[in-house]
């Protein structure tokens, strides 16, 4: 009996009520309590110890998820990490009190790792030692067979009709002691996680898709480290509103500050100075800490200590000199944006959306996302730089270069040629 038809024999995690008539389809059973009960938090070397023993001796594929604090601290790690395991049950391991877990990262090397939007928690489980050598995720997997909604508790119920908790999302996970309903919701979200794995794998095998998604899977568990983004200031919400380079500085020098804050307090960037507070003060260039309290984000509940940093880093940009103030944008390293791409160049803009419409038609026979059959950008730069001589081995070796997978450049590969050529032509 699998997981999942263990907890629909157990009635006390359904809710009261008669049963649905025949005609209308059931609704989805909540569930309510983890199988076992909510596991103790695994926050000590000896309670880590056991847990290792008991997953490396537990079979089949590990059940993982993390949680963050997005929005209440600095950076992306972990703060709670949840395993599930056949013949090891669920585990809930604390990687404040355990912050080294290399030992269960070694114990379970060489087992297959299921996660749900594995790109999201891969690098904060990087950093406290965990990273599978073979993965199944299952919001990609789901992407690949069609499905419209791919979060967690979407697939869950449609694929195996249970619905679980949403309400404990976006809570503040450094909270110490962790309140026992989050633990719950922590707990139940890896409780089905192979049962959907193993849905999910019937069904891409079903649509012939299964080689394909496990080329996708390989492609993220062998990836690098994403290396760190340049002028991540750049990226500071509303920053189209800023044309000019001593602006620019004022957003860079705020950016900064505001960082240094933030990784200090070990807060959120947000919470220490708003994106819209920086882009406000690099609009109107304050020249003093009065003039600086008027602006939006800089209110009367900021202490005067707070709006003097503010006012210096603002200062140091003002006193740059020319030869120091930032580039209006960064260098493109592809092409143009495709807008421009009609004056620019009339037959690469052919080429693109010819292509555009092939990979599009195919996405919709193949019932998946085109962002999934091919990535926008990969389309876009063999499009404006095609191979001088479009032969198929010619269109394949660009593919190869973008870093396409095999299954794609076979499906894609003989459109964009097409498109490559009659553009030409």
């Amino acid at each position: 009996m699998t997981d999942a038809q263990e907890t629909a024999a157990d009635t006390s995690l359904r809710t009261t009520g008669g049963a649905p008539p025949d005609d209308v389809a059931p609704a989805p059973i909540p569930l309510l309590e983890p199988r076992e009960g909510i596991p103790p938090v695994v926050a000590s070397d000896d309670a880590l110890a056991r847990v290792v023993a008991a997953f490396a001796a537990g079979t089949g594929p590990v059940a993982v998820d993390a949680e963050r604090a997005s929005g209440y601290r600095y950076g992306q790690r972990a703060y709670l990490v949840q395993l599930r395991r056949d013949g090891a049950g669920s585990a809930l391991i604390d990687p404040v009190g355990c912050p080294d877990l290399t030992s269960l990262g070694e114990a379970l090397r060489g087992s297959e790792w299921i996660l749900h939007a594995a790109t999201q928690d891969l690098p904060c489980l990087r950093e406290i030692g965990m990273l599978p050598t073979e993965l199944f995720d299952t919001e990609l997997a789901g992407r690949l067979a069609g499905f419209p909604r791919v979060g967690l508790g979407a697939m869950v119920e449609n694929v195996l009709g249970y619905a679980l908790e949403k309400g404990h999302s976006a809570v503040d996970w450094s909270t110490r002691p962790l309140p026992d309903p989050w633990l719950r919701y922590a707990a139940l979200d890896v409780e089905l996680l192979i049962d959907l794995r193993n849905a999910l794998e019937e069904e891409l095998d079903r649509q012939g898709k299964l080689e394909w998604a496990q080329e996708e899977f390989n492609a993220i568990a062998s990836a690098p480290p994403a290396p760190p983004r340049k002028d991540p200031w750049r990226r500071t919400s509303g920053m189209h509103k800023v044309r000019r380079r001593r602006q620019m500085a004022v957003v860079r020098e705020l950016w900064n500050a505001r960082d240094q804050v933030a990784q200090r307090r070990d807060i959120s960037p947000g919470k220490v100075l708003g994106d819209g507070a920086i882009i406000e003060a690099a609009l109107s260039l304050p020249p003093n800490i009065q003039t600086l309290t008027t602006l939006p984000g800089f209110g009367h509940r900021m202490g005067r200590r707070q709006l003097e940093q503010w006012q210096a880093a603002i200062d140091r940009a003002k006193a740059l000199p020319e030869s120091e103030l930032p580039q209006p944008g960064q260098p493109l390293l592809g092409p143009p944006p495709p807008r421009s791409w009609a004056d620019k160049d009339p037959a690469a803009a052919a080429r693109l959306s010819a292509a555009r419409a092939a990979v599009s038609e195919l996405a919709e026979r193949l019932h998946m996302p085109q962002e999934n059959l091919i990535t926008p950008d990969t389309v876009r730069r063999v499009c404006w730089e095609p191979p001088k001589n479009p032969t198929p081995n010619a269109v394949e070796d660009a593919l190869t270069m973008y870093g396409a997978r095999r299954w794609q450049i076979e499906q894609v590969a003989p459109l964009l040629l097409r498109a490559l050529t009659s553009a030409t032509a």
